[in-house]
């Protein structure tokens, strides 16, 4: 059962966030996208929007976005969502595309400390597409802007601890 969102406030402020969105299934992403960047532009927050052809492709533009981030501070981003929908078919590949992508991008998290929020949702047919993507009410794109913030901010207050 999906759970509605929850609009929040006051989680962080300002801070730069990139997302990071697959062409594939644009329908559902560009939905998704949109929901995610009205979240960040509530909290006053700055967005990137940087488009792939597909699913695959994000972890390498993270990886280069999170290398860029640590390497120059007027560059420095608070969090990178990474959004994409991959609809199951009749063979696996859909399953390889997305243990894939997840097991990219938790390393790239890891290893350059930034939040890299996952909501490339692997679905098993239109029908959940809709449900996750073009329901206001459960956008997993706004979801994912909320993470990132929450992220941001917690991240800004260890940053205080030492």
């Amino acid at each position: 059962m999906l759970r509605q969102i929850q609009q929040k406030k006051g989680q962080a402020r300002g801070g730069s966030f990139a997302i990071v969105a697959s062409r594939y299934n644009a329908h559902y992403v560009d939905a998704m996208v949109q929901a995610a960047k009205a979240e960040l532009q509530r909290a006053f927050s700055g967005v990137r929007i940087f488009h792939v052809p597909g699913a695959y492709e994000i972890p390498l533009v993270v990886k280069r976005l999170a290398r860029v981030s640590q390497m120059e501070p007027q560059s420095a981003l608070s969090a990178i969502i990474c959004l994409g929908v991959i609809l199951r078919g009749e063979t696996v590949h859909a399953a390889h595309i997305g243990e894939a992508v997840s097991r990219a991008l938790m390393e790239i998290q890891l290893a350059h400390e930034i939040p890299v929020i996952h909501e490339v949702l692997l679905l098993e047919n239109e029908a959940q597409a809709d449900a996750r993507c073009l329901d206001p009410k459960h956008n997993r794109g706004a979801e994912a802007a909320q993470t990132a913030l929450a992220m941001a901010r917690m991240l800004a207050d260890l940053n205080t601890v030492g």
